[in-house]
């Protein structure tokens, strides 16, 4: 079995790498995958960059190059939910993106034809998620992750992907992978640790707890590797 994990920004993959004690590095398409083996299965470990695009690539690139058959994202999120505080954990039971807007043609937000508003996540991965929480003592919530190519600091534009979308959090790149892995039949799983609260003070705190959130969300993600290869 080879199984993705990604992150969007080198601090979501470091505390990923830091663990593995060897690794190869191949550049392509201008960017990084790292492939290591662990405890008897191949991983292949990248950081896409910020965004759908770059992760649309990113996440592609691991599956048909790299022969990746699950994927796992290990990242930050802005909270929507009210429940999530900084530092929380959120596991992704479906996705949207709430800057697709074909509107005008009569369609709802996040939708184009032959499409679907939301993707679902893998369900045997998310109650595998709740195994680990469990072994570790955290709590995890579920919720309703909403994808766009925006950082969002504006309290009415968070509430607004929060009413439309039902949302619970907020990010750049999840939906986009989530249409990747639904389109190639890949499973995926996708965590966040939350870092802000996507409102007027987002920029300050997404700076001050992104590495700490990070660690978080990958030290869960690894957790979840030793329970696939169980």
């Amino acid at each position: 079995m080879k199984i993705a994990i990604m992150g969007a920004m080198p601090e979501e993959i470091a505390p990923i790498l830091e663990k593995l004690s060897e690794y190869k590095t191949t550049q392509y398409a201008g960017n990084a995958y790292y492939e290591a083996s662990y405890k008897g299965i191949d991983l292949v470990i990248a950081y896409s960059k910020i965004g759908k695009v770059f992760s649309t690539l990113t996440a592609t690139i691991m599956i048909e190059r790299f022969g990746a058959q699950k994927l796992l994202f290990s990242g930050v999120a802005g909270a929507i939910s009210a429940t999530l505080k900084v530092g929380d954990l959120i596991v992704a039971t479906k996705l949207a993106q709430h800057d697709l807007d074909i509107t005008a043609f009569g369609h709802p937000f996040g939708y184009v034809p032959e499409g679907a508003v939301f993707v679902e996540a893998d369900k045997e991965m998310i109650l595998l998620s709740k195994e680990v929480a469990s072994d570790m003592g955290k709590m995890v919530q579920e919720g309703v992750i909403a994808t766009g190519d925006q950082f969002v600091a504006n309290e009415e534009r968070k509430n607004w992907i929060g009413s439309t979308f039902h949302a619970d959090a907020l990010e750049m790149e999840g939906a986009s992978v989530a249409v990747v892995c639904d389109a190639l039949n890949v499973p995926f799983f996708i965590l966040r640790s939350i870092s802000d609260a996507a409102d007027m003070d987002a920029s300050f705190s997404f700076d001050e707890f992104l590495e700490t959130s990070a660690v978080e969300s990958a030290e869960f993600v690894m957790k979840m590797v030793d329970k696939l290869v169980e």
